[in-house]
């Protein structure tokens, strides 16, 4: 089972493979910070999409030598987009990465009906692995990026991208914790209801290799003590692999709260589509980013 962020890269060194990575829009120091780390260590070979003048003095003002990538020149985010999810598309690369680019212009590419990169009537949905030193294990979250308010279906396609990103870090029969303000259902919680079905759907073993339990406060879900103290009766008990939460305005400054005060790391990736898809906000680190695309490798 892998508990660390670091853990994750050492199984992704362990596989002894080159994972190609093409960034759009490249020419930002935190992302050829990251690429230059993954490229050194021997896991990704990278081709960096953009105004190639500007990657090349990004690359010399970090002291990078811009000869450890390919560098293609496009002087259009959008363009540079198009052909990074091409590369993908016509399997030049392994993993699309968003460098620069606004997300919705990148996302655009990524969901292109003839050249995108989309599962067909699949969902996208982000899918992240936060750790903190408070939580004795990786904590997967969803949906902190892509789906405002997710409807049903939604959530059922959510809960099952987590739960197989959770398998591929060793866990077999993962936590997942339907969070909310409260345990008590009621209609004061738009949740609830489609929180009582994915609860159904996974007794019915229609969501599989998975214990859902919900609505549960943060509490019941991540703190054991909490849940003897309140005496609640939950399979989750305490011990939550994932947290899906209702909504993307709930998710969002959750992770970013654990960021910021409670010195987080994060990997996400993009799920629902045929490759793995990197975004994350321009202003991260360039340690998120190196393992947002060490998360993208274990998943390819």
């Amino acid at each position: 089972m892998i508990l660390t962020l670091n853990q994750m890269v050492e199984k992704v060194l362990s596989v002894k493979r080159k994972y190609r990575v093409a960034v759009a829009w490249a020419q930002d120091p935190y992302t050829i910070g990251a690429i230059h780390r993954t490229v050194s260590e021997g896991f990704t070979d990278a081709t960096l999409i953009g105004r190639s003048s500007e990657i090349i003095n990004t690359c010399r003002s970090e002291e990078i030598d811009e000869n450890l990538f390919q560098i293609v020149e496009a002087d259009d985010d959008s363009i540079a987009s198009s052909m990074a999810v091409g590369m993908v598309k016509n399997g030049q690369a392994d993993i699309v990465m968003k460098g620069l680019v606004g997300t919705d212009i990148f996302l655009k590419s990524v969901m292109d009906r003839e050249n995108g990169l989309m599962l067909p009537g699949a969902v996208l949905s982000y899918v992240g692995a936060i750790q903190i030193p408070a939580y004795h294990k990786l904590l997967f979250i969803t949906d902190p990026a892509v789906i405002p308010y997710p409807n049903l279906d939604q959530k059922v396609s959510m809960v099952s991208y987590a739960v197989d990103m959770a398998h591929r870090f060793g866990i077999p029969k993962p936590k997942v914790a339907l969070i909310a303000a409260s345990e008590k259902r009621g209609k004061h919680f738009s949740s609830s209801a489609d929180y009582s079905t994915l609860v159904e759907k996974a007794e019915k073993g229609e969501i599989k290799d998975c214990i859902i339990d919900g609505p549960l406060d943060l509490f019941l879900a991540c703190d054991k003590s909490s849940v003897e103290i309140k005496g609640i009766k939950t399979p989750v008990n305490g011990e939550a692999d994932i947290l899906m939460f209702p909504s993307l305005e709930s998710c969002n400054p959750f992770y970013k709260a654990l960021m910021l005060f409670a010195r987080g790391e994060l990997a996400g990736i993009i799920r629902g589509t045929e490759k793995p898809v990197v975004v994350m906000s321009r202003s991260e680190s360039s340690v998120s980013k190196y393992y947002c695309i060490g998360l993208a490798c274990l998943m390819v």
